[in-house]
């Protein structure tokens, strides 16, 4: 005989099987969870851990929610073209309540995965997102926060030629309901080129020496042999000049548009050499001239943007972070300009990468 096939003898020790065989226990001295119908409710209903109440005294919370929320957006960037991107999320309120253990973090990510992928993104869509966050936490929260993280393509022209090219600019957006009301900040980078001013001044000194070696004091000059020498050994050196960053983030004004692409105008055009995208040789030498008409140290490259910010009239305050990735040191030169923003003043109040 198999195991399968062996009897199995009852249990000795089953209780439910001896009160159903001597009928010694009664319907009401039986627990809740006997009855089949009672079992199924608690089934069905599940638990809410978040919501425990806690015994006064604890804190509370200052910001609780999801960061980096994976989501589909719509953005305009100014063009008239809204594009779908692939965006991270942040989605917090505060907890202001000591006694609750914790919010409804679903609401949130549901509130913002009907809103944000719905219509480009704006100022009223968000500030009505984040008074959609306070209503499903009205008795738990009353300020409100949300950041998008994303990549957009903007389409930019050489500098000479007719061709056209993409970049993909680093964009956030972040914005705040609270008791001061309703805050919006854009950010993005600027990618361009700077030529040290002093390593320039340097390499056209070196290339007057070369020039009174080659051509003495006194002897007589000739058009035509100065303009082949300029163009064989009237380099005697060249700056050193490098990949530049700048990091910019503005607080708009409440009626102003999310416009990234009339930012980045303003601030590439106050740079003049911004990385570039389709190149030909005409394309180059316009950098390379533009290179040469525009060498800056970044405290240089810092007042240009702070005077082409204060110029718009949709920029309420701004702040932003220079970042010159040194070719000639192994360190960067870094310098910080701002208006009407808070932090304190300290160069590393904007992040590294970050707008």
């Amino acid at each position: 005989m198999t195991s399968a096939d062996a009897p199995v003898a009852p249990s000795l020790s089953d209780p439910l099987d001896s009160a159903r065989d001597g009928h010694h226990a009664t319907e009401s001295a039986r627990p809740a969870w006997h009855h089949a119908e009672n079992f199924r409710d608690a089934a069905i209903v599940a638990p809410d851990v978040a919501a425990e109440t806690l015994p006064l005294g604890d804190d509370a919370i200052d910001w609780v929610g999801m960061q980096a929320i994976e989501m589909p957006i719509l953005f305009d960037a100014g063009d008239g073209h809204p594009q779908r991107c692939h965006a991270r999320v942040d989605a917090f309120v505060n907890l202001m309540r000591p006694d609750q253990r914790g919010i409804h973090m679903s609401r949130l990510y549901l509130l913002a995965n009907q809103h944000l992928g719905a219509a480009p993104i704006d100022a009223g869509m968000l500030e009505s997102l984040l008074r959609a966050f306070l209503r499903s936490h009205h008795d738990l929260a009353d300020r409100a926060r949300i950041g998008i993280r994303f990549e957009h393509l903007v389409r930019r022209k050489a500098l000479r030629s007719d061709h056209h090219g993409w970049r993909a600019y680093p964009v956030s957006i972040d914005a705040v309901l609270s008791g001061d009301g309703f805050q919006l900040e854009l950010g993005t980078q600027v990618v361009y080129s700077s030529t040290c001013p002093a390593s320039a001044a340097l390499s056209r000194q070196l290339v007057q020496q070369r020039f009174a070696v080659d051509f003495r004091a006194g002897e007589p000059l000739s058009h035509a042999a100065v303009l082949a020498w300029l163009g064989t050994r009237g380099m005697a050196a060249t700056p050193h000049a490098q990949r530049s960053v700048a990091y910019v983030r503005v607080r708009c004004l409440r009626v102003a548009p999310l416009n990234l692409i009339a930012l980045l105008d303003r601030v590439e055009g106050s740079l003049r050499t911004a990385v570039q995208t389709a190149v030909k040789r005409e394309d180059e030498q316009a950098f390379a001239q533009a290179n040469a008409e525009n060498t800056m140290f970044c405290e240089d490259a810092a007042r240009r943007i702070r005077r082409a910010l204060e110029a718009d009239d949709g920029i309420a305050a701004f702040r932003v972070r220079v970042e010159h990735q040194e070719s000639l040191h192994p360190h960067d030169a870094v310098a910080q300009v701002s208006r009407n923003f808070p932090g304190n003043g300290h160069a590393m109040d904007i992040d590294h990468g970050s707008a």
